[in-house]
């Protein structure tokens, strides 16, 4: 007997819904790891305007959002042209890069932009796996079930 994989969209569907569920998870892990070290988590946009804090649901919402503009744009990415994976892989680096901009200019403890800079490397590590690769890429094999 012989397991063959299938090349229905389920196994990019689950990869898209696993990446974004990823990030979301991991940034809230972080969160309340930071929590727990009692780092406090409170942004001051500057200008003598109060500090707010960054909750967890402000943490899960932005995650989720961005975690589900990047699966968008990979699967527009993957109808309009073959080298989905290498623009999708580059625009997400750059985008990472440029997202630590507001961390290095936020009014914000030390351990608060150490913090914030994690959650957005971690996201990055997340998705950029996962949503970088192949269509039809097989190293992962737990996301994708043989047919039997």
């Amino acid at each position: 007997m012989t397991t063959t994989l299938t090349r229905s969209a389920a196994p990019g569907l689950r990869r898209h819904a696993c990446a974004v569920g990823g990030a979301v998870l991991a940034t809230a892990l972080l969160w309340a790891a930071a929590r727990g070290l009692g780092v406090e988590l409170h942004v001051g946009p500057g200008g003598g305007r109060p500090a707010q804090a960054v909750g967890l649901p402000l943490v899960a919402g932005v995650t989720l959002v961005v975690s589900l503009l990047a699966s968008a744009t990979r699967a527009g990415l993957d109808r309009l042209t073959g080298r989905a994976p290498a623009l999708w892989t580059g625009s997400a680096v750059i985008v990472m890069l440029v997202s630590f901009v507001p961390v290095l200019y936020v009014d914000a403890s030390d351990g608060a932009k150490a913090t914030l800079a994690s959650m957005h490397l971690v996201v990055a590590a997340v998705l950029v796996p996962l949503l970088g690769r192949r269509n039809g890429d097989r190293t992962a094999p737990y996301l994708d079930r043989p047919e039997t």
